[in-house]
């Protein structure tokens, strides 16, 4: 509908034109809006008012002139002005019901398109240090990042999912020692345990696995434990493999997945930290002060120059990071959207900053950066702080065995990544409708209820009659679902061009609420066999949006509730 009414107002303004009351240069982009107020149509449009200053006219008079150019459409019933010269379209109930019709043929694919036209795009996230559980800022990254792959891949990208293991540094070293510490049965109290030790429960199940001789496997490697206390080199490649093997399993029981596992001791191992060292150094850009090696990111916009090299010759943190994303752009990807916590906001001028360093042909700006703020989790209004796997924080797992796994996704992606979330257990398992993903799922489940109750009353649905009967859809609450459904595939294009998620779990708790509302105001098991098969027509379309949006949320979608 709002395609349709874009193209009668291209038709009016080239009307205006060749009339001369609108230069023939004039080539405004045309906007049009859903109606805030349905008392006011259900679309509207500013044109007359963008237009007013070039066409030298009072923006009404204006309008007037538009409404009196635009061709004839059955897809329109009325137009009217509004205000200083809004124009203002009802939909004919009969265009605005095809709607119904699209969906239902469309089924699964209704709101998926082509317009990423096979861009190949990477999305790394969650990429936790393999130092323990996966705690539940991970979780929301885990959420976020998900649903934005899903979103790119709905509108035709050719997406890879990637997580980065930061498997070298002093984090893997303390781990090491902390494991080592259990197994020769040193407790976090006494004497000998190390100073940034892990204390969490889950040290103590990686050391008796190591005790025991046991074989784990982590992606691309099988390890075997030694079960020696004091192979220290054994001890570390055990228990970055156990705990990678434990987030993994924590990230399936979250419904992730991912295509690759980059291991930063790759780049080590394979001379890319070097090569760009030797780059940096070979295009100018570094200095040696205090003996150190340092990179003159402030020519790239950073605040102040980065140190790559310590004086103990052991590199920082920001120059694997240079080397991996060169890494990404060397395998093709032009697009890459790093998911990550506010903590790494530092790190995104630096980083782009020593890419630039590099003069390697890549963009100013790249890569993408989507910033999640923390969660704080709450039961009976106090905040929950400890977990009896972790210690002295709560995983993700804790929330899945709390809450399941659709309510988890749902609240960790449904505000806006920048925006601190608490995410409130009691809310979470509650079946009322204050809790959002218990609302639309209802919504979905009482769509299904409702051709049941057609079924077992000897009143199936007739497709063939419901499709002929679509123009009996006339009531207001019908019009407004009608409406919801039409914008869907505009909602996730918009979703995936921002790396909003929210913007779906938004859409759907509009969407079943409208429904909701209707359902509650108009009878679907009517006598009249055309109205009755219309109506669920309009439950059928709002069943299957209702399904493909909670898919991109990761959601499940239960027939029963």
């Amino acid at each position: 509908m709002k395609d349709t009414i874009i193209t009668l107002l291209e038709g009016a303004l080239d009307t205006l034109k060749r009339q001369g009351v609108l230069p023939a240069d004039l080539s405004p982009t045309i906007k049009v809006d859903p109606a805030r107020d349905k008392a006011h149509g259900d679309y509207a449009t500013n044109l007359a008012l963008m237009l007013a200053k070039p066409a030298g006219k009072p923006p009404r008079e204006l309008a007037e002139a538009l409404v009196g150019a635009l061709p004839e459409s059955r897809a329109v019933s009325r137009v009217e002005i509004a205000g200083p010269g809004f124009v203002n379209f009802f939909a004919a109930t009969d265009a605005a019901a095809q709607v119904v019709r699209r969906v239902l043929d469309a089924g699964d694919t209704y709101g998926r398109s082509l317009t990423g036209q096979g861009e190949k795009v990477q999305v790394e996230f969650v990429s936790a240090n393999p130092t323990g559980p996966l705690h539940v800022g991970h979780g929301r990254g885990a959420a976020i990042g998900d649903c934005i792959c899903r979103l790119l891949e709905a509108t035709g990208h050719d997406v890879t999912r990637e997580f980065y293991y930061n498997d070298a540094g002093a984090q893997i070293s303390n781990l090491a020692l902390s494991v080592q510490a259990r197994v020769k049965g040193i407790d976090p109290d006494d004497e000998g345990w190390p100073a940034d030790g892990y204390r969490g429960g889950y040290i103590i199940d990686v050391a008796n696995a190591y005790l025991a001789g046991e074989t784990v496997h982590a992606d691309d490697r099988h390890v075997t434990a030694k079960a020696d206390p004091d192979d220290l080199d054994a001890i570390r490649d055990f228990a970055v493999a156990y705990l990678r093997r434990e987030q993994d399993l924590d990230l399936r029981a979250f419904g992730v997945e991912f295509d690759v596992y980059f291991l930063e001791s790759s780049l080590y191992e394979e001379g890319k930290v070097e090569a760009t060292v030797e780059q940096l150094i070979a295009k100018g850009h570094t200095f040696e002060q205090d003996g150190a090696l340092w990179l003159r990111t402030t020519d790239f916009g950073d605040d102040k120059d980065r140190v790559m090299r310590k004086t103990d010759g052991h590199y920082t943190y920001f120059l694997p990071d240079v080397a991996y994303h060169l890494d990404k752009w060397q395998r093709g990807f032009t697009t890459v959207i790093n998911e990550q916590g506010a903590d790494h906001h530092s790190t995104v001028t630096r980083v782009r900053a020593g890419l630039q360093a590099l003069e390697a042909g890549i963009p100013r700006g790249w890569p993408d950066y989507v910033l999640h703020q923390m969660v704080m989790v709450t039961r009976s209004g106090v905040e929950v702080k400890l977990s009896k796997r972790a210690g002295s924080y709560v995983t993700v797992r804790d929330l899945i065995d709390e809450v399941g796994r659709d309510a988890t996704r749902f609240f960790l992606a449904a505000r806006r990544a920048d925006s601190q979330l608490t995410f409130d257990i009691d809310l979470a398992r509650s079946q009322s409708n204050d809790n959002p993903v218990y609302y639309v799922q209802y919504a979905h489940a009482r769509v299904c209820s409702m051709l049941r109750k057609a079924e077992a009353e000897g009143q199936p649905f007739d497709h063939g009659l419901a499709m002929e009967s679509l123009a009996l859809l006339e009531e207001d609450q019908e019009k407004a679902v009608m409406n919801r459904l039409a914008r869907y595939p505009e909602v996730v294009e918009h979703a995936a061009a921002s790396r909003e998620p929210q913007q779906i779990a938004q859409y759907l708790l509009d969407l079943a609420a409208e429904f909701h509302t209707c359902y509650n105001a108009v009878k679907v098991m009517v006598e009249d066999d055309a109205q009755r098969n219309a109506r669920l027509a309009l439950g059928l379309a709002t069943r299957q949006v209702l399904r493909n949006g909670l898919d991109l949320m990761g959601v499940g979608a239960p027939e029963e509730m």
